[in-house]
């Protein structure tokens, strides 16, 4: 039985298993710590991914035949506050060629003087948001997957830092920055599913709606896993 200690009881979506979220920090980093160690995959339908009216994926995990992605990496970077831990997502700016203006999280390309996925989202988180690299514990990894548009192969890297870190965007690349907590992304309330028409296709969209934005695709994928897999924790 993994301790979490007292906390708030939340309502874990699919199954209705409530589970408790630490109030305590220390069993906050400890739970999460756990949570994204190496283990099963998370099943598809704890994510939130884009369906269309039969019910059929609207993205692939998997690079087509043929193709080779480019490896690249994300960055979960958490922080203390509090008796939380927060982290930061970036508003992608109008400059960049593409996915201008939609929420993402530090990351990019793995050059080929990065080590692995661990050093190149410490090294975007940098040229990003301004973090130290050398100030970020990595934790852990989550699912790899391939985002088709960009014919990217992510490997997303969950990090923390001890301190709330200064963030200095780089406009060139970021427009804004928005924050969230772990037990706010266990809210299943911020969940939201909207019908929409992507590439004139009718598509449900599950997003998490942070503020006024709507976090959804990519980012949606990377933190729904994070929070699938600190449920997960949390009731064992």
């Amino acid at each position: 039985m993994f301790y979490i200690g007292a906390g708030v009881r939340l309502q874990q979506e699919g199954n209705g298993v409530p589970v408790s979220a630490p109030s305590n920090l220390a069993h906050w980093r400890s739970l999460i710590y756990a949570a994204v160690q190496p283990g099963p995959p998370v099943p598809q339908e704890d994510l939130l991914l884009v369906r269309d009216d039969t019910g059929r994926l609207a993205r692939r995990f998997e690079p087509p035949p043929g193709t080779v992605p480019r490896p690249g990496a994300v960055l979960v970077l958490l922080y203390p506050d509090g008796d939380d831990l927060r982290l930061p997502l970036t508003v992608r700016s109008d400059k960049l060629p593409s996915h201008r203006g939609e929420v993402s999280l530090p990351g990019g390309a793995i050059d080929p003087e990065d080590a692995g996925p661990e050093d190149a989202a410490r090294r975007e988180c940098y040229e990003e948001l301004g973090v130290d690299p050398f100030s970020i514990e990595v934790w852990g990894l989550l699912s790899s997957f391939y985002i088709q548009p960009s014919n990217f192969q992510v490997t997303p890297v969950v990090g923390f830092t001890e301190r709330m870190p200064v963030l200095r965007p780089n406009d060139a690349e970021v427009s804004s920055v928005l924050t969230v907590t772990a037990r706010e992304l266990l809210d299943p309330t911020l969940v939201i599913r909207e019908r929409w028409n992507l590439r004139g296709i009718d598509v449900t969209v599950p997003f998490f709606a942070i503020g006024e934005h709507k976090v959804w695709g990519a980012t949606a994928v990377v933190l729904s896993e994070f929070v699938a897999r600190i449920r997960r924790a949390a009731a064992s």
